[in-house]
């Protein structure tokens, strides 16, 4: 009983000694972190809540919204464009994002091996990464790979007759898979990060019992730079299904040649703004959350077999 009077005491003198700025450090913290709670109310979770009611109803942004429950979501099922969206925009995904991955982590390897100029290097093959999803870049890549583009000129000059690759619907989308492969400069950066983390010792071990350099790559490198690989792909699936501008400005806005590029984002910008369909938009964007959401969680839950962590 001595023993908790005692502690019980200790205790009140301690809060005893507590100066003020010491008892008042909880609400200077508050005070600062309020603008963030505001933002994420108003900017976030309001705009996010709203969208969600906007989802049962028929609004048109000129009128009021009608509640009309789960209609948006049934009218999903038959509507043709919208599963063509989605095949386009998976498509894009499941072949871009590994590409833009392979490049990253090659580069990145190549770049690990103490270049001169690496600072130069490296900011040269970031930049792209900052330039690829702007309306400069989409436009430059649309003359590119226009029927009198930069690209069927090289082709005319060893005698091939390219075709119009943004105007063929066999080729539209590859040009821009193309576009997101280029822009591998922020995995890559992440991946360097990553190989410096390495141990070297452990290269050097494999060495003496004569390993090569590839066995060297698949036995350590790839296993042990495996939380980096995850973290890169969760990263680039989710800004893969978020894909817009470069759709935009190359389809200008249609999403052709015959929808070869209409991107799930694309489609939802029409209904939403060129439609004035705001009610169904507001339910595709729900719909595109649980997509993304689905992703990673697979992600995460398949992770468990080829990601390993140094413990």
């Amino acid at each position: 009983m001595s023993v908790l009077s005692e502690l019980g005491s200790l205790r009140k003198s301690k809060s005893l000694d507590r100066g003020p700025s010491q008892r008042h450090d909880g609400k200077w913290a508050l005070f600062f972190l309020a603008p963030w709670f505001v933002g994420l109310v108003l900017i976030v979770a309001g705009p996010l809540l709203a969208s969600l009611y906007l989802s049962l109803t028929d609004y048109d942004l000129l009128s009021n919204a009608n509640f009309i429950g789960l209609e948006n979501y049934v009218e999903m099922f038959g509507d043709r464009r919208l599963r063509k969206s989605l095949v386009v925009t998976f498509t894009y995904v499941i072949v871009s994002v590994p590409l833009q991955l392979m490049a990253a982590l090659g580069l990145a390897l190549l770049l690990d091996r103490g270049l001169r100029g690496l600072a130069i290097y490296r900011s040269a093959f970031y930049l792209p990464s900052l330039l690829g999803s702007s309306v400069a870049i989409a436009i430059l890549w649309r003359q590119i790979f226009g029927a009198d583009g930069l690209v069927n000129q090289l082709l005319a000059v060893i005698g091939i007759d390219g075709p119009g690759w943004i105007s063929h619907p066999d080729y539209a989308l590859g040009t821009l898979m193309v576009l997101n492969v280029w822009t591998f400069g922020s995995p890559m950066v992440i991946f360097l990060a990553g190989l410096r983390q390495i141990p070297t010792m452990y290269y050097e071990a494999a060495s003496l019992d004569g390993a090569s350099k590839l066995q060297q790559f698949f036995t350590i490198t790839l296993p042990l730079l495996s939380p980096i690989i995850f973290f890169n792909l969760v990263l680039q699936v989710i800004n893969a299904f978020q894909t817009f501008t470069q759709s935009y400005i190359v389809s200008n806005g249609t999403g052709g040649p015959v929808d070869s590029t209409l991107f799930y984002t694309l489609y939802l910008y029409q209904e939403g703004f060129g439609n004035l369909n705001m009610g169904y938009a507001s339910a595709m964007a729900w719909l595109l959350l649980v997509i993304i959401a689905g992703m990673t969680a697979a992600n995460f839950l398949l992770s468990k077999y080829w990601v390993f962590y140094n413990d």
